[in-house]
């Protein structure tokens, strides 16, 4: 009797893939804004290696006063020179690509003194950046999709009601909501704010940071993500270096994320991807391991 000719791995692996709803298509998220050498933020987001791009940063905000944005030398915020990046915006968004703005940073003058404060925050990345409107929108009038919680500093009171706000604008317009966090869980600045539950995505920060960054094994970090897994979140994002220079320490070399890391994290429900910082340290990191964050399973019938 002859034997039937089997469809390929590839053909089977499509079509399993195609027929199950919950399969990760991980992402890749990056940092832009703050090296002037990193390119445009058209061309960021026409390289394809990316689905989300975070502009940084909002630095001054809170405590009265006046918010201010730093863009390196892309752009000088403060004489409306950053407006035209609504064209750049808008060209992102075309391609399925979600921006945000990310405010804090590493070094600025940002806090939330009360309740109020916090509200009055809100209500000026709605006029100002996503879905209100004000006559001094900082990047033109391009609605951009959220925003992103880099807080690295100032006090750890009043975020998780800065992210109630914003989350109450999810009822006139789009507003996702991010999380940087350290690993060190749970995050000493943050770590009320994202224990609301309300953020869509979260990106660990595994560097700068020994006791749960990669260090020659994956146990600690691997440990570490478990931890984060638990959280109630839309999606947890691994965080890291897109260069050995681009942090103190912790970076993954592609090889090695793809062999010792990935296939750790690809199992949880709430895996998202990998986050970069940052486009201008990012030399061809994405590029290299985008087409391993994809936890599909593939099964060879016989």
């Amino acid at each position: 009797m002859a034997h039937r000719s089997l469809p390929s791995l590839a053909l089977l692996c499509l079509i399993f893939v195609a027929s199950i709803s919950n399969t990760h298509a991980g992402t890749i998220a990056v940092y832009w804004g703050q090296n002037g050498n990193e390119g445009s933020l058209a061309d960021t987001c026409s390289s394809g290696n990316y689905g989300i791009v975070n502009i940084g940063f909002l630095v001054v905000f809170g405590y009265n006063q006046t918010p201010q944005m730093n863009l390196a030398s892309h752009c000088d915020p403060s004489s409306n020179g950053c407006t035209g990046l609504s064209d750049d915006i808008r060209s992102c968004q075309g391609r399925g690509i979600k921006v945000l703005l990310s405010i804090g940073g590493g070094s600025g003058s940002y806090s939330l003194t009360s309740a109020k404060d916090a509200r009055q925050v809100a209500n000026y990345l709605w006029n100002n950046f996503l879905g209100g409107q004000s006559s001094s929108r900082p990047l033109g009038d391009a609605v951009l999709d959220g925003i992103d919680f880099d807080i690295e500093g100032g006090t750890n009171q009043h975020w998780d009601e800065l992210a109630k706000a914003l989350s109450e604008f999810k009822q006139q317009g789009t507003v996702y909501l991010s999380a940087a966090p350290q690993c060190p869980f749970p995050d000493a600045w943050m770590g009320t704010a994202i224990a609301t539950g309300l953020f869509d995505y979260v990106w660990v920060q595994f560097y700068n940071n020994p006791p749960c960054q990669y260090s020659g094994n994956a146990d600690n970090l691997i440990n570490a993500w478990k931890q984060w897994t638990t959280i109630q979140a839309g999606q947890v994002f691994l965080g890291l270096p897109a260069a050995p220079e681009a942090a103190g320490s912790g970076y993954i070399a592609p090889d090695v994320l793809v062999s010792q890391v990935l296939p750790s994290i690809k199992t949880s429900p709430k895996y998202g991807g990998v986050m970069l910082w940052s486009k201008y340290y990012d030399n061809g990191y994405s590029a290299a391991i985008k087409s391993s964050l994809s936890s599909h399973i593939c099964l060879l019938l016989i």
